[in-house]
Order: structure tokens, then C-alpha cells, then sequence
């Protein structure tokens, strides 16, 4: 298998490959599984195997675990840090017990205190990366961002990047400091980016994106049939898109997915990823296990054809999808 070629993430210097590694999977979240059980050997194979195939660029936060996940690509990374390219992500504030408060903290000082501690979680000196997370709604975002400037200033922090933000709030970050990549959740299955003016402010910007669950978390691989096939304290059962007739009425256009993809030679995860990439951006898809690391991989070097990307998007045009992509509480920390 050949190496992920590489790509330029927004216009500020940072260069990363063509796709990232999700690594929010590999621990626990406030005691139960986000995606499933996870395994801390086979995840730091995972993370191995990645960097030998070229995807160095792993993308972590603070809030998972919480911490656990940090700690964990610490123990990972120890030896290699200066071979990869590490993202992570503040705002959800955890108190000085490490637990989640669940609620969001961009304050200034927070800001700095985040930083020191996913630093010495991560057993690094310098992020390349970091993200705010979720805006703040009642810190302004220049007072965020201006404190996520000066840990650049500091030489705590390359680039810093924003997650779920509207292009308003985007134009007001990046006039304080250049932001270098936004992070949303965007997929054949979510594609609001394009509808709400995010793409458009990345474009006129030269922000980068990059795009998490771009299998639409699990669905597009075509193994989930039925919301029973879920474990049991599995966050995805609480989602409306997983849930009653919405996932059957989903569950229809992951089977036209799957049909180009057979006639593709490709897996439906590889067709999504592949998708992903053709329209630009930079995506991050997660898994703990080798096996799928190697498949999602090899979509990088797939080639869609304008044919084959116009049937896609008439298959699942945005605003088709039923159900939406969080719970009523998590959408409201969407910054739309």
C-alpha cells in the first residue's frame, strides 16, 4: 500500500495528508463507549500503522476520555511526537477532578489552562493544531481567539482552528487571527456546510476543512441494518438520524451508496472517504482496529469522476438525510 500523498490545510503553512485519523473511538467517554468497545493495544497499532502508511495527522480532544484519549497518543506517539502532526480540541470544560462539567469555557484564562494540560497529556510542548471546540456563548470569540493567539505567540500552539462554527463567527475569529482549519461534521450523509455559508467563508477565507465523520458515523459502511446492531450505552442510539423511521428511511440511500460502490470495486466506506476528498477537504475518519485503518486508507488515492460525484450527489443531495445529527441538547452547542 502506497503513502497518503499530501495536502495544504488552509493557506497558513500547515501541510497534512490527503486524510487524517479520528481517534475519539480509541477511549471511554464519561465512562461509557462512544463507538463501541475499544482496545488501548490494537488502537496504538492503529496509530503505528498509520503513521507507516503516511497519515500522520491524528486528531484528539481534550473531552475524551476525558483526558484518557491525550494520554493514550501520548503513550503512542512517545519517541516518534516530532513524526506526527497532532490535533486537539478545548472547550468543554473539565474541572480541576477531571471530570466534564459539560459546559462550554472559552474564557481567556480557560484558555490557558486547557493548553498546559493537554500538553502534558499529550507528553508534547507544542500542539500543531488546536481547536476551540464549541463557541462559547457567553465569551466573545474575539476574547477566545486572542487568547488562542497568544499561545502561538508563545510557541504552545502552531495553528489553531475552529469546530462547528458559522460563517459569521468564522469571519469575526479570523480577523483577531488567522485560523488555519474549521472542523465540522460533513459527509455524503451531512452536507449543511455547503447550505449554511461555512464552504463559502473557508473558500473566501482560504481556511481548510476538514470534515469529521465522513461515514456519516458508521453508517455509510453498510454493516449497521437495524438500530439493535448498536451496543447498548452506544451514544448513536440517542441520535434522531439512528432512530424509528429515520434510519430505515436512511438506511434506503446507504443502499444506493453500496450499489455504486459494488460497481466501483470499492467498499461504501471507501466511496464515502473518497467523496470526502474530492469536494476538498480534509477528512478525519476514526477507527481503533488496523483492519479498517487500511481500508479507509486506500480511498485516498481513488479518483471520482464528475459523473460519478454528480451521481452521488443526487443520490443523497444536502438536505435529504431524516433525523438530525445530534440530540436536541448537543445541536444546541452548534454555533449556526
Amino acid at each position: 500500500m502506497t503513502s497518503v500523498s499530501k495536502t495544504k490545510l488552509g493557506s497558513q503553512g500547515l501541510e497534512v495528508p490527503l486524510e487524517g485519523l479520528g481517534c475519539m473511538g480509541m477511549t471511554t467517554l464519561a465512562g461509557g463507549n462512544i463507538y463501541g468497545t475499544a482496545d488501548e493495544t490494537e488502537s496504538i497499532k492503529t496509530i503505528h500503522r498509520a503513521l507507516e502508511l503516511g497519515v500522520n495527522f491524528l486528531d484528539t480532544a481534550d473531552l475524551y476520555g476525558p483526558l484518557l484519549n491525550e494520554r493514550l497518543i501520548s503513550k503512542a506517539i512517545a519517541g516518534t511526537r516530532n513524526q506526527y502532526i497532532i490535533a486537539t480540541k478545548f472547550g468543554f470544560e473539565v474541572n480541576d477532578e477531571e471530570q466534564l462539567t459539560w459546559r462550554i469555557n472559552g474564557r481567556p484564562e480557560y484558555v490557558k489552562k486547557a493548553i498546559d494540560r493537554s500538553l502534558k497529556n499529550l507528553g508534547t510542548d507544542y500542539i500543531d493544531l488546536y481547536y476551540l471546540h464549541r463557541v462559547d456563548p457567553e465569551t466573545p470569540i474575539e476574547d477566545t481567539v486572542g487568547a488562542m493567539s497568544e499561545l502561538v505567540q508563545s510557541g504552545k500552539v502552531k495553528y489553531i482552528g475552529l469546530s462547528e462554527v458559522s460563517a459569521q463567527t468564522l469571519r469575526k475569529a479570523h480577523a483577531i487571527h488567522p485560523i488555519t482549519a474549521v472542523q465540522t461534521e460533513y459527509s455524503l450523509f451531512e452536507r449543511g456546510a455547503e447550505t449554511n455559508g461555512v464552504v463559502d467563508a473557508l473558500h473566501e477565507l482560504g481556511i481548510g476543512f476538514v470534515s469529521y465523520s465522513p461515514l456519516g458515523r458508521g453508517f455509510l459502511t453498510g454493516d449497521i441494518k437495524s438500530p439493535d446492531d448498536f451496543e447498548a450505552n452506544d451514544f448513536r442510539r440517542n441520535i434522531p438520524r439512528f432512530q424509528g423511521a429515520n434510519f430505515y428511511k436512511n438506511l434506503e440511500l446507504v443502499s444506493e451508496i453500496q450499489k455504486l460502490a459494488a460497481e466501483k470495486g470499492l467498499t461504501p466506506s471507501q466511496l464515502a472517504i473518497a467523496w470526502t476528498i474530492a469536494k476538498g477537504t480534509v477528512p478525519i475518519p476514526g477507527t481503533k482496529r488496523v483492519k479498517y485503518l487500511e481500508d479507509n486508507v486506500a480511498a485516498a488515492s481513488i479518483v471520482l469522476t464528475t459523473a460519478e460525484m454528480d451521481h452521488l450527489d443526487s443520490i443523497v443531495p444536502a438536505g435529504t438525510i431524516s433525523g438530525d445529527r445530534y440530540d436536541e441538547t448537543s445541536m444546541a452547542g452548534v454555533n449556526l
